[in-house]
């Protein structure tokens, strides 16, 4: 059975219009980074001792991200913000609406408009993150359909698979990870309790 997407919702495209406009102003452009064996945690991988990283680069000042998102604030009815406390944005929608839809292709749409191709959907459980998986798959061939068939790649992290962490940091292609928040907070205290060691070992020497 083959699933059809309906592409022409207009709250959706409302939506997703409202997430690109955020950026309104911003040129298409991209930044590179140098990717070494320590930044994967001292993983090995033969023949990519180091590399070259392309990542999203915004050129947007704070008060360009102000006065966009005030913009749509205003076009929705909403009291304007008066500061940018952060680069965190929220963008909320009922239930039944098609979210994973929304998000999805909004990550195609900032491609298209912007440049961007490194994205990390964040989500709180392992069965919501194979529910994400499963949508990328269903919703691959509708994408490739209305992008022109963009070349891109998603995947579940998995901290033993390294290679498909590097290859979404070097690779020019749209690249999508999927992360629980236990999974990325438990990378994150790792780290920090080998650095924590490392200062420990330092000091003693010294």
């Amino acid at each position: 059975m083959k699933l059809h997407f309906e592409p022409n919702l207009d709250y959706q495209l409302a939506a997703i219009k409202a997430v690109c406009d955020l950026f309104r102003g911003q040129e298409t452009c991209r930044t590179e980074f140098t990717v070494t064996k320590g930044a994967l945690g001292g993983a090995f991988i033969p023949g990519l001792e180091s590399d070259l990283g392309v990542g999203n680069r915004l050129t947007l000042l704070d008060d360009e991200l102000l006065k966009n998102p005030g913009d749509l604030q205003l076009r929705h009815g909403l009291a304007p913000s008066s500061e940018l406390t952060s680069g965190d944005f929220t963008v909320e929608m009922e239930t039944g609406t098609g979210k994973t839809y929304v998000y999805l292709r909004t990550i195609f749409e900032l491609n298209k408009r912007y440049g961007f191709n490194k994205f990390v959907i964040v989500v709180p459980s392992v069965a919501i993150k194979e529910g994400v998986y499963k949508s990328l798959q269903i919703t691959e061939q509708h994408f490739k359909g209305l992008y022109a068939r963009v070349p891109y790649d998603y995947f579940l992290y998995d901290s033993s698979k390294l290679s498909q962490v590097r290859n979404f940091a070097t690779s020019a292609n749209i690249q999508i990870m999927v992360v629980t928040v236990g999974s990325s907070t438990r990378r994150t205290s790792t780290t920090s309790t080998r650095t924590a060691k490392r200062q420990v070992v330092k000091n003693r020497l010294i």
